[in-house]
């Protein structure tokens, strides 16, 4: 076993605090890789805090994660020792089931084992990216083209792959008119992603605070929801719209927006259910629909995407002791757009 420096919550309402952690000698599959970099993600938040329930206490946050491999188990053939890789939102599955063959690790129909508060086939819990070192099978390590910085690479290994997933699933591109709602970690991504996509891109966010950057980063239209003048003048208008937000919104005014055969995805969790017309939904043959992160082969496509697309995640890069603040700061949407942790400073 390896001792090595992390921040960790022990209870819903204590802060993260430096400690250490260990991490498992190394398999003939395993990966040991130096973590350089660490992002905060909103999951981080809530399951530090408990507020979906079943967190294993002590806890290390941390699913996006970039670094430089240490060292290599004696099988191991995809990675070397000075690669630049990742690691994202989980770390093994069952690698049987109908999912896991066709590449969507995330749908596991045997549990997928996340990348922290998930129980590995060890029987430990596994601990995240807020750490100095992270112990990976090889299959589950994702290469950082080098056309990517690491820092700004980081948020894609959660954030990217969450828009980059539904925009592909459902064949964002030239000639469709793609909708992101909420411009905050996630969003932005997904403006920049669906941009380069090809498709024409409108930001629907509560205000029109961040409307400059949002046309920066490639949004044909940005428009105010505080206004009820806006769902009118969009009616029927989107092939696709992608919600990133984890409030509780009017859905059938969303809904409402949709074309003829649009869908509507939730990649936001809000805490209570749904409320929804079937009338919404039997106009225009609308969809309303989830989306989780992609899988191995997905999320290296999308890495690659961005490399070649010059995209990358606008960041604030802060040193671990600023964690406790940094959660502050997210909850009052106080960052543009994504916290970063230096894994230099555990």
């Amino acid at each position: 076993m390896r001792t090595v420096s992390a921040y960790a919550a022990t209870a819903p309402d204590a802060p993260l605090e430096k400690t250490t952690i260990e991490r498992r000698d190394l398999g003939p599959l395993d990966v040991l890789i130096e973590i350089k970099f660490s992002g905060i993600c909103h999951s981080d938040i809530h399951t530090a805090r408990n507020e979906w329930g079943g967190t294993r206490y002590p806890i290390v946050p941390g699913h996006e994660i970039t670094g430089i491999v240490a060292e290599v188990g004696s099988d191991v053939t995809r990675h070397e020792v000075g690669d630049r890789v990742g690691v994202g939102c989980f770390v093994d599955s069952c690698g049987n089931c109908d999912p896991c063959a066709a590449g969507e690790e995330q749908y596991c129909a045997n549990r997928v084992t996340a990348t922290y508060n998930s129980k590995g086939r060890d029987g430990e819990v596994t601990q995240g990216g807020y750490s100095t070192h992270i112990v990976v099978t090889e299959g589950f390590v994702l290469a950082i083209p080098d056309g990517l910085e690491l820092d700004v690479a980081t948020p894609l290994l959660c954030a990217g792959i969450t828009l980059f997933s539904p925009l592909r699933h459902w064949n964002a591109g030239p000639g469709t008119k793609v909708a992101i709602v909420g411009m905050g970690g996630l969003g932005h991504v997904g403006v920049k992603i669906a941009h380069a996509m090809g498709a024409e891109v409108t930001v629907l966010s509560h205000s029109l605070a961040k409307r400059e950057d949002g046309l920066r980063f490639g949004a044909d239209d940005y428009r105010a929801t505080s206004d009820p003048a806006v769902f009118k003048e969009l009616r029927s208008r989107f092939d696709l719209i992608l919600n990133t937000v984890s409030v509780d919104l009017d859905m059938d005014a969303y809904l409402g927006m949709l074309a003829l055969d649009g869908t509507l995805v939730l990649l936001g969790l809000p805490e209570k259910p749904l409320s929804v017309r079937a009338f919404s939904l039997a106009g225009n043959r609308r969809s309303l629909a989830g989306s989780n992160v992609g899988g191995i082969r997905e999320t290296q496509e999308m890495l690659d995407f961005c490399a070649e697309h010059g995209i990358a995640a606008e960041i604030e890069l802060i040193a671990a002791d600023r964690i406790n603040e940094a959660y502050e700061r997210v909850l009052r949407s106080d960052v543009r757009y994504r916290f970063v942790i230096d894994a230099g400073t555990f």
